[in-house]
């Protein structure tokens, strides 16, 4: 009976410690592999990664029920987690750059650019775990209840999947075994990379999120520490997180322009929906941490230029104004039809740009704003619906469809009511990322959006949404702008 009291323990200690091993001889298969490009040891690696990440999925049930000290089952499972994370994804990063030089004959840009971001994804999840141990410190320290939020469980859970498929794309060795294994081991190294960008950009999101939580949760306690009631340090050490999404939000807009280039549209709108996102983030992040606020004995100053509001502007006119006119640029002006050559292309390019940049003027200089509420179309959804239609144009040239000239002069009109409406200023738009922000079931919808992306009818779904959305003054024009900014203070107030 004690024997097989002390089973599940063992069952538990193999799967908590079993993994460093595995991944270690995951490392060295890898390490065979770039040198003789044996397919067998790329098998072979590959199956023990998956069995170290089918442990990492298991091992928390075991150690919860079976393990005579939960606390330390925890502890050795956040060690080794930053162990095996801290080898898997800087491996996959140097074997992407591997893949480049050795198995494919003529990498594009676009292969290139996906071994820069698996590499800025590895810098990514080493950064996340050292300031998540550098947090719980902290929380320890103040004898605080460390705390897990869902962005971290759900960090937890993917991390080990995508460092899996991640190597067996980053190692693949062509023409291997006719067996049964390889053939299904073949398969996630021919993933597209339309489908691994997708999942590490919303990793990476993760990751992100993750970081976030941590500093909702510890963060006060970390700067009360470290600031010994200094405001001024404070706020420069605080401003760093918004200002970071910023500039992420520009980062996602080139990438955006480059992917067009590369005609690639589909990719290119969902940097700009992630483009969108980090706007609202940073925006977010810098109202939660009390930065729109000015300090005791400056409110009758007047308000001085933010590093934060340049770095903003300069942001959403990247991503949101240059972005969309040269996408635009790129998609119509080699198309050889005649009635599309006909139309002032470029020119129109130019002044939804330049409309664009005019909307950001006037709301930077906007003294009396509307609260929920945008005075005329924001520039992150007028980039959008713009993009919508840009999307079923491409896929219509690439299928040779006749449709292709009826899509350009949408693409044409569609520029045009956007760069209007995003300057009259009458009309009322809601604050989209605060409404979903207060009817969460509605960010969850959108969710739905993003599942498409994998089906032809991606394009038609997100002209359908943005149309929507173009459309809601009709609807919204009734709702009382003092009643939502009530309400908004009402739940603001019972979150916190």
């Amino acid at each position: 009976m004690a024997h097989s009291g002390r089973l599940p323990q063992r069952i538990t200690a193999i799967l908590v410690f079993g993994r460093l091993p595995l991944v270690f001889g995951g490392m060295l298969c890898a390490v065979a592999v770039m040198w003789n490009q044996n397919p067998t040891l790329y098998m072979l690696g590959v199956i023990l990664l998956f069995i170290s990440m089918t442990f990492d999925l298991v091992d928390g049930w075991f150690a919860a029920r079976f393990y005579p000290h939960p606390q330390m089952a925890q502890l050795a499972d956040r060690i080794l987690d930053k162990l095996i994370y801290s080898i898997i994804f800087p491996l996959v990063a140097v074997g992407c750059m591997w893949r480049l030089h050795y198995v494919l004959p003529d990498p594009k840009k676009t292969e290139l650019l996906h071994s820069v971001l698996v590499l800025f994804l590895a810098i990514a999840v080493l950064v996340r775990d050292n300031f998540a141990h550098f947090m719980r410190g902290v929380a320890l320290r103040f004898d605080q209840e460390l705390e897990y939020r869902e962005f971290t469980r759900l960090r937890t859970i993917v991390a080990a999947p995508v460092g899996a498929l991640l190597y067996a794309y980053a190692f693949y060795i062509p023409n291997g075994s006719p067996s049964l294994v390889y053939r299904w081991i073949a398969r996630l190294g021919e993933t597209p990379l339309r489908t691994l960008f997708f999942i590490e950009i919303a990793f990476l999101i993760i990751n992100f999120g993750s970081i976030a939580g941590y500093l909702r949760k510890y963060g006060t306690l970390c700067l009360d520490d470290l600031c010994l009631g200094n405001v001024q340090l404070r706020r420069k050490i605080l401003a760093f997180f918004p200002n970071a999404l910023t500039v992420m939000n520009a980062m996602m807009g080139l990438l955006a322009v480059f992917f067009a280039y590369q005609d690639r549209i589909r990719e290119a709108s969902l940097f700009l929906i992630g483009a969108a996102l980090f706007d609202k983030l940073d925006g977010a992040v810098a109202r939660r941490l009390g930065l729109t606020e000015p300090l005791p004995g400056d409110e009758r100053r007047p308000r001085k230029v933010s590093l934060g509001g340049v770095l903003d502007d300069i942001s959403d006119a990247v991503s949101f104004c240059i972005a969309p006119a040269w996408i635009y640029y790129f998609l119509v002006s080699d198309l050889m039809d005649p009635q599309l050559q006909e139309l002032p292309s470029t020119w129109v390019a130019v002044i939804y740009a330049l409309a664009g940049i005019l909307r950001l003027i006037y709301f930077t200089l906007d003294k009396h704003p509307i609260p929920g509420f945008f005075k005329g179309m924001p520039t992150p959804a007028a980039a959008l619906l713009v993009v919508a239609p840009m999307i079923i144009l491409n896929q219509s040239i690439n299928e040779t469809s006749p449709a292709v000239p009826f899509w350009g002069f949408v693409c044409f009109g569609t520029m045009i009511g956007a760069a209007l409406v995003m300057n009259l200023y009458p009309i009322r738009y809601l604050h989209a990322g605060r409404f979903m922000s207060r009817n969460p079931w509605l960010a969850r919808a959108t969710l739905l959006l993003l599942l498409s992306v994998f089906t032809p009818y991606y394009g038609y779904c997100f002209l359908v949404f943005m149309l929507l959305y173009a459309l809601s003054p009709l609807v919204t024009w009734r709702i009382d702008p003092k009643d939502a900014a009530r309400e908004s203070r009402t739940k603001t107030a019972r979150a916190h």
